[in-house]
């Protein structure tokens, strides 16, 4: 192949999906609408756009793969001068395993548990006879090494389950460059780590990229992330390309108006409220470990909550957040302390708890597809806690739906619709109108933006702001992402191994001089800047160094 040919070719690529509404006649719709790109060996295309842009979709279609009845219906898909949509199953299969490799988002789903992490990083290089076993095995240890993952020579003999998410996420890097393929599909490889763990992953994914000349399509909503690794960047919005250029370019002087809001997301203003009268909730000096083990995963862990405002609980992936949150809601009973809520004791078990201890304290999940039923409509969703907390039926239930339904700007037209004819962002407020037709006095927010891309996450925040604003509900809203933390939060505490090591008002917590690890954690926050990350990965290697 000469040398400045394209290693990968798309060429009016259309893809289309039948789907099925409830009582109407089934029908396609397209996806991806006549995407062309071209991508140079050893350079990195970032793929950026909101959830249902095609980003994933395009990218499984380099493989000549598409998902859930997802039908490729036209163009060509040309890697090292063959279309690949030609290839038949036998191509397929060698060219999948061998000439172009997937890292998927959740490393932890595409791990087999009852197998040793070696054993599948070479799986692929065997098979298709791009190594023997121990040839195999060697390049893996040397790409472990070049992640910068623990004890590389022996991490293989590990089992997933005994790894962190960061390190597993690194292993699957492994397994995709271990049988030397001409491509990888990166698919949003850090979108569910925390940001002292993102930080690491790039520069692996970098550097991997820079010393094996592999080519990659990189795929993300983030743009701050993308600006990072890529060479370039296509901007794409409902299947259609919206702007391509250099990177550079594309993030100081973005061409078309959609490419401009994506990049200037400004952050909310958010001023700090002061806390008054009695905390709506109260923890105290709570202590727990799951299964009554030994080892206990929250240590004397304090903190309080008032009417009306938001404590913003932060840490990386293992510090306690999510299980603190658990202790809250009677699913983890805590082993020392209590939890108060309006000055009265809660029960630590969730099924000694009054139906109005529950009615008060409700939570919207991160991932919003799987905490809806997807054979009920929007209306029965938001209507089933009016029914079940407050007796409300029929016609008084309908006109509230409709109420909740305009409170989260989504309208009455919503309510017949059912969770796959919903956006990302659509479902996300659905859950909040679930939350709020329950009258609580807190709302528990588990990483609900983190999935959402910068435009729709803002969106959802301002929304909650203005909610918080009417309703005077108080939310623990748990997160990795400091800069929603510095949008929306009152209080914080930043949680370390199970212990608060930095609690306060934000203006107190967000003020130098910082611990060790808060430090570490506001540094390592992506900044949309060309560099950054070679400036980040510098300074925390003079840190160490000093240390």
């Amino acid at each position: 192949m000469p040398e400045d040919s394209s290693l990968l070719e798309i060429r009016d690529l259309r893809i289309e999906a039948t789907v099925y509404p409830p009582g109407e006649a089934p029908h396609d719709i397209t996806i991806v609408d006549g995407v062309s790109l071209k991508l140079k060996k050893g350079k990195v295309l970032g793929l950026i756009g909101e959830s249902g842009a095609g980003k994933s979709t395009i990218g499984l279609a380099s493989m000549a793969y598409g998902r859930g009845g997802v039908r490729i219906t036209g163009g060509e898909v040309v890697l090292n001068g063959r279309d690949v949509l030609k290839a038949g199953k036998q191509g397929l299969r060698s060219l999948r395993g061998k000439e172009v490799r997937y890292v998927a988002q959740s490393a932890a789903a595409a791990f087999n548990p009852a197998h040793r992490l070696m054993d599948q990083v070479v799986e692929a290089a065997v098979v298709h006879g791009v190594a023997n076993r121990a040839e195999a095995e060697r390049r893996a240890k040397n790409l472990f090494r070049k992640l910068s993952l623990p004890d590389p020579d022996n991490i293989g003999k590990r089992y997933p389950h005994q790894v962190s998410g960061g390190q597993l996420q690194r292993v699957m890097t492994v397994m995709a460059l271990c049988s030397e393929p001409d491509l990888i599909i990166f698919d949003e490889p850090t979108t569910a780590l925390d940001v002292t763990t993102q930080i690491d992953v790039l520069a692996a994914i970098k550097d991997a990229i820079r010393d094996t000349g592999v080519a990659a399509l990189y795929i993300t909503h983030d743009l701050a992330v993308v600006a990072q690794v890529s060479d370039e960047i296509m901007v794409l919005r409902h299947g259609k390309l919206v702007e391509w250029g250099r990177t550079q370019q594309i993030i100081k002087e973005p061409r078309k108006e959609y490419t401009n809001q994506l990049v200037s997301v400004h952050e909310i203003e958010h001023r700090e409220k002061e806390p008054s009268g009695q905390p709506v909730l109260s923890v105290k000096n709570v202590t727990a470990a799951y299964g009554g083990g030994p080892i206990d995963v929250l240590k004397d862990v304090s903190v309080d909550i008032h009417p009306g405002q938001t404590l913003a609980v932060v840490g990386e992936s293992g510090s306690g957040k999510s299980t603190l949150a658990r202790a809250i809601t009677g699913l983890l009973p805590p082993k020392q302390g209590s939890v108060e809520f309006a000055g009265r004791m809660l029960p630590g078990r969730l099924a000694e708890r009054t139906r109005d201890d529950l009615r008060e304290l409700q939570m919207i999940y991160q991932m919003a597809d799987v905490a809806m039923n997807p054979r009920q409509t929007v209306g029965t969703i938001i209507g089933r806690p009016l029914e079940f907390y407050f007796g409300i039926r029929g016609k008084e239930r309908d006109q509230r739906v409709d109420e909740l339904l305009e409170k989260i700007e989504m309208g009455h037209g919503f309510k017949d619709r059912y969770p796959a004819e919903l956006s990302g962002g659509q479902k996300q407020r659905v859950c909040i109108a679930r939350a709020l037709a329950a009258k609580p006095s807190l709302i528990i927010c588990d990483e609900v933006t983190s999935a959402l891309d910068p435009l729709v996450a803002n969106g959802i925040l301002r929304l909650l702001l203005e909610l918080q604003a009417e309703e005077d509900v108080a939310y623990l809203f748990i997160t990795h992402d400091l800069a929603t933390v510095k949008s929306i939060a009152d209080s914080i505490a930043v949680m370390y191994q199970g212990s608060v090591v930095r609690y306060g008002s934000k203006s107190k917590v967000l003020t130098p001089p910082f611990d060790d690890y808060t430090d570490l954690l506001l540094s390592s926050v992506p900044e949309m800047e060309i560099g950054w990350l070679e400036k980040a990965i510098s300074s925390r290697r003079m840190e160490s160094a000093g240390n």
